[in-house]
């Protein structure tokens, strides 16, 4: 890669760590010229490893924060340092280990290749990383993928909660940074914000490391929440998108399909109440008019959703040559 190392950083948040971080800080490749590590209130004193690790690479600097913010909390803190410092690429790896700084340059290429203006690890293209990964998290991811590319309009795209990521200078000056979600849906959040900016992504396969280390993410809690945060999310993303900053015929599905199968599906719920109640079939018209609309905005909310495959961001923003 033919870059000076003044225009790669990479940001590593850091929350009970300790253990893992120096391995981490020191595999990280020479063609990065930036390493900042936050420490978001770690209890095992994160940054006074980097902070003695950088006696040896001066690259290494860290972020203080005092109370813990979150992964995503302590990811924009990074953001914003590397923009103030004039990064043009920022890479986000975890500091527990799991993520093979090898991979970097794979991570890289789609933006430095002017493809991309974000690119993330996919661990599901990979049989082999498949097999490594454990179950629950397989299953959570599983179950978040779909939901996740229905929200962020990224329909190609796996393995939403990887973060593994790479992200061009653009767009992040783009991104309302401060409004990012703080905790685990930091990954989702920004795939979400990047479809409203018309960021392409990239989907980059890799294998994932699982040693010992002990994640701080439970999937209970992610299962609870996360589709509520999800759904808000989509809502709001075909709102600007179909709605505010254009007006297409995805819109007009959109208008015409949901009441329609609203309508149809409370309609057809009250009429089959009342038949079981009164012990009398309902006649053919009466369950027709209850079955058509259903089947209309089934397939005009098809319509809508190959429209907006088909809308997926393509082409970088950001020329190549201002690297």
């Amino acid at each position: 890669m033919e870059r000076s190392q003044n225009t790669i950083a990479v940001v590593v948040p850091c929350y009970k760590v300790a253990a893992h971080l120096d391995k981490v800080l020191l595999t990280i490749p020479p063609c990065v010229g930036r390493i900042l590590v936050v420490d978001d209130g770690c209890p095992e004193a994160s940054g006074r490893i980097a902070e003695e690790l950088a006696a040896q690479d001066p690259r290494i600097s860290v972020i203080w924060h005092k109370a813990n913010k979150g992964v995503g909390g302590a990811v924009v803190s990074g953001y914003v340092q590397a923009l103030a410092e004039g990064c043009d690429i920022v890479v986000k790896m975890d500091g527990d280990g799991q993520m093979d700084p090898a991979e970097m340059g794979r991570l890289l290429q789609p933006i430095l290749d002017d493809e991309a203006d974000y690119a993330k690890g996919n661990r599901f293209r990979d049989f082999e990383a498949i097999k490594q990964m454990p179950r629950v998290r397989l299953f959570g991811n599983s179950m978040l993928s779909f939901l996740v590319k229905a929200a962020s309009g990224y329909w190609h795209i796996m393995d939403p909660t990887n973060g593994y990521t790479a992200i061009h200078k653009d767009a992040l000056h783009k991104l309302q940074l401060e409004r990012i979600a703080e905790d685990y849906f930091f990954e989702c959040d920004m795939l979400i914000r990047l479809n409203l900016i018309d960021a392409p992504v990239a989907d980059v396969p890799m294998q994932a490391v699982y040693g010992e280390e002990q994640s701080s993410m439970r999937i209970g809690s992610i299962l609870a929440r996360f589709p509520f945060r999800i759904l808000r999310g989509m809502v709001k993303r075909i709102f600007f998108k179909y709605f505010v900053y254009d007006f297409n015929m995805a819109s007009v599905y959109i208008l015409l399909g949901l009441p329609m199968f609203i309508f149809g599906a409370l309609f057809g719920l009250t009429e089959w109440l009342d038949s079981v109640l009164r012990g009398t079939p309902k006649t053919a018209g009466t369950i027709m008019l209850a079955a058509l609309p259903v089947i209309l905005a089934f397939q005009m909310l098809l319509q809508a959703i190959q429209i907006d495959i088909a809308r997926t961001p393509q082409r970088s923003r950001h020329d190549r040559r201002r690297l």
